[in-house]
């Protein structure tokens, strides 16, 4: 186990809501959530300002609408996203080579090669620094954990979000992560906590004190051991400079077994929005589908499907997995259900988040408003046929967030579309709030553009 504080987790606050306030002005120190804009997305990113309305990363675009009606609502923008990852990657290049990026807006750096001999007071140093330079270079703000393993850097970057900072020193692993809930352990979802639970262990310092065979009786081998390792605070993972996904999977496990298709088909929606969330932060799309079900009797099996080429349809990897499940016998029980996507390449099309529908749905997407500039038709109203009589095939589609030019006016983003008319708000990075025109949105002074330029 490393003896100095030489792995360092940085993870950039509610990133994709933080670039969309640094773009524009207007909407800075309000509720901004990005996603998909249909009215089955599901929530990328919310800001710190929406979050207080309880929505978080892969609820649904439609209840989180019911929170908070007068937030923005912003289609991702993934090129100004990666803009700003590749800068902030930049500045840890600068710290040393040996960087995991494990998505856009988070990574792990291995301090060894360049500082070797670091302490608490100069990495505390080192770090504040780097949090400093991150924002004058990008306008953004990172969170920064610091400790002798991945595992104690991660959990030291929640600890102070946003704009945070935690060093945890040699020989305070223990101690620090021994009040903590136990959900804070890596592997410790919803039924691996009630189980804990069961036999009243709430905390990571009560984990860290049973013997480690009565762990690998409740929890088996593999698992029984990790979480012993991890709430003594043992982890020797090195970081993966290399490191590509080859796979997004998410899984549960039922409190009871269960039976019902349908409910597991419900499940599977709810994991695919975990999935969906995943392959936005990696700006993947994926062609393999896999339906992971193990049984009453532990009993573990895997279905997959292959598709002609990658996918960003959520509502096809649902569609997908539907397939799987509706073939295998649940009639005995199934405890613990996953679904994965793999084959994955680069992020193709504009908005991996709107299409979470059953295909059979036919629910057509909404269209956009923001804050208390709403555009359209009302809620519930029929958005396909309005789609069909007022948007001829061919006209161009504006998306709420879109960066766009006009002629005269210069640089805006599109603040709410609909019947066939655009709002522009002109404002950018450099600005302050701006003033919002509306045009047909057929307008030739109107054209789409690149994000503001760092």
């Amino acid at each position: 186990m490393r003896t100095r504080p030489v792995i360092l987790h940085l993870d950039l606050d509610a990133f994709f809501s933080a670039v969309e306030q640094l773009h524009k002005p207007s909407l800075r120190g309000k509720p901004v959530i990005v996603g998909g804009t249909g009215r089955r997305g599901v929530v990328s990113t919310a800001s710190y300002e929406a979050r207080v309305f309880g929505i978080g990363s892969a609820m649904s675009i439609g209840e989180a609408r019911r929170r908070c009606p007068n937030a923005a609502y912003l289609a991702p923008r993934f090129p100004a996203y990666r803009d700003a990852s590749r800068a902030v990657m930049g500045l840890l290049a600068e710290l040393s080579p040996l960087i995991e990026q494990v998505s856009v807006d988070e990574a792990y750096v291995d301090l060894t090669p360049t500082h070797p001999d670091v302490d608490v007071p100069t990495v505390t140093v080192l770090a504040d620094r780097l949090r400093a330079r991150v924002t004058e270079v990008t306008g953004l703000t990172a969170s920064i954990g610091v400790g002798t393993s991945k595992l104690l850097s991660k959990i030291g970057s929640e600890l102070n979000k946003p704009d945070g900072l935690t060093v945890i020193a040699p020989g305070a692993e223990v101690e620090t992560l021994a009040p903590m809930p136990i959900r804070k352990l890596p592997g410790v979802g919803p039924a691996t906590q009630d189980r804990l639970h069961r036999r009243g262990l709430h905390t990571i310092g009560e984990v860290a004190a049973v013997d480690l065979a009565d762990l690998i009786d409740l929890l088996g081998q593999a698992h029984g051991l990790a979480i012993h390792q991890h709430a003594r605070g043992i982890d020797d993972r090195v970081l993966e400079p290399d490191r590509e996904a080859k796979s997004v999977s998410a899984e549960t496990t039922f409190p009871t077994d269960l039976t019902d298709q349908r409910e597991l088909a419900e499940h599977a929606r709810r994991l695919i929005n975990r999935v969906i969330v995943r392959l936005v932060k990696d700006g993947a799309t994926g062609r393999t589908i896999t339906l992971k079900i193990r049984s009453y009797d532990f009993s573990t099996i895997t279905r997959s499907v292959t598709l002609d080429q990658p996918t960003d349809s959520a509502a096809k990897i649902l569609s997908g997995a539907k397939q799987l499940l509706s073939a295998i016998d649940t009639s005995n029980g199934i405890r613990l259900l996953g679904v994965g996507v793999s084959g994955l390449s680069d992020y193709a099309q504009q908005d991996l988040l709107a299409d979470l529908v059953d295909p059979t749905d036919g629910t057509a997407p909404a269209v956009g408003s923001v804050g208390a500039v709403p555009v359209g038709v009302e809620e519930g109203g029929d958005l396909a046929q309005v789609a069909e009589d007022l948007v001829p095939v061919g006209d161009p589609v504006w998306t709420p967030g879109q960066d766009v030019h006009h002629a005269e006016r210069g640089a805006g983003w599109v603040q709410g579309a609909g019947l066939g008319r655009v709002t522009v708000r002109f404002e950018g990075p450099h600005t302050g709030p701006g003033p919002i025109a509306t045009y047909a949105i057929t307008d030739p002074a109107l054209s789409p553009a690149e994000p503001p330029v760092w």
